[in-house]
């Protein structure tokens, strides 16, 4: 007989007699008939897996060779939004119905769209992983679903090339060095906590990102991604605060961080803003902003200055321009439009002078 324990199904030892009744001759006949029902059986069970399972396969088998911020966030996802509306759905039935259900019912409790992507980012990380081991799901693909509109953007901090002076001058050490790499280069703080004295390179004067520091944990981390691993230029005034840390400021320390607290690890971003920061910033009467406004300063004072947007995008090692205009756009259309108030203003003029010309010799003659 088949009985259903809970766990899966169980199949019966006396199942050569009800295929061949007493006929005990044709019982070593029914091992390949045995050997289809276990594998129809095995199918019928694979079919009827839920999102839920491809939860477990994906932290089984992906999450141990992601990131720890990566987990973190997905975890978080699938705790507060995933596994509630998508835990008992079969596989089979992640159509783009339920899926924009789900998009729906999730936008509903209030979450930005910026959430919203990147819980769907999660969701079909899990997806394509289930896909990938073997489970039939339908082809959704991300356009398919309809997101609510944008909401209104909030303000984002930004510092001025004169904020980030201010600031460097007024923090006390190891911060002034911090924040001067961090406005003369553009690099994420995670980034600037990794840094090794061997990533300073004051013969070809630049500096080499190879990793970056967990925000929570203070472990070593690989960079955002692939295209922020690299090198940027060491200015010389940089090169200068640099050196002048090496001999003065800088603690010994096993790994041999560039920045390294009492105990000889790594100082957490959070303690940098708390500690380092906020105290400037209420000194010099500048509003509280995170460490990732140095490097907003740095893209929006180069784009300023006139920089193409390629040198910008490589500096900030972005995968191409898009994300750098994305994020920097409203720089580069101010920027756009003084060029343009530029052009017609020498139009103008020109109009002017050959229109001035044209009545001179209009009386000459």
């Amino acid at each position: 007989m088949i009985y259903g324990d809970g766990g899966g199904i169980r199949i019966e030892s006396s199942l050569p007699k009800l295929l061949y009744g007493n006929n005990l001759s044709s019982v070593s006949n029914a091992q390949p008939a045995l050997k289809r029902l276990r594998e129809f059986l095995k199918h019928v069970e694979f079919l009827e897996r839920t999102f839920s399972d491809a939860v477990q396969e994906w932290r089984e088998q992906i999450a141990a060779n992601l990131k720890p911020s990566t987990v973190r966030a997905a975890e978080s996802h699938l705790s507060q939004h995933i596994v509630k509306r998508l835990g008992n759905l079969p596989l089979q039935q992640a159509n783009v119905k339920h899926l924009q259900a789900f998009v729906t019912t999730t936008a509903a409790t209030g979450v930005t769209r910026k959430t919203l992507e990147n819980i769907l980012q999660t969701v079909f990380s899990i997806l394509r992983t289930a896909r990938m081991f073997g489970h039939t799901i339908p082809p959704v693909k991300r356009a398919d679903l309809m997101l609510p509109r944008e909401e209104a953007k909030r303000d984002v901090r930004f510092l001025s090339a004169k904020d980030v002076g201010q600031i460097i001058t007024r923090a006390k050490e190891p911060y002034a060095t911090m924040f001067a790499v961090l406005g003369m280069t553009g690099c994420r703080a995670g980034e600037m906590l990794g840094l090794k004295i061997g990533d300073l390179d004051f013969n070809r004067k630049v500096i080499y990102i190879r990793r970056s520091i967990d925000s929570r944990t203070k472990a070593e981390q690989s960079t955002k991604t692939k295209n922020s691993t690299g090198e940027v230029p060491m200015p010389s005034a940089l090169e200068k605060r640099l050196r002048a840390f090496l001999k003065h400021g800088h603690r010994e320390n096993p790994d041999r961080y560039l920045f390294a607290n009492r105990n000889g690890r790594t100082y957490s971003v959070g303690k940098v803003t708390e500690y380092g920061l906020w105290p400037v910033q209420d000194v010099l009467g500048i509003a509280h902003s995170g460490t990732h406004a140095f490097r907003h300063a740095a893209a929006s004072e180069l784009l300023e200055g006139g920089a193409p947007l390629t040198v910008v995008q490589q500096q900030l090692r972005h995968g191409d321009a898009k994300t750098t205009l994305q994020k920097y756009g409203h720089v580069v259309g101010d920027s756009q439009r003084r060029a343009i108030h530029g052009l017609a203003e020498k139009i103008e003029s020109l109009a002017v002078e050959l229109e001035s010309g044209a009545e001179l010799e209009s009386s000459a003659a």
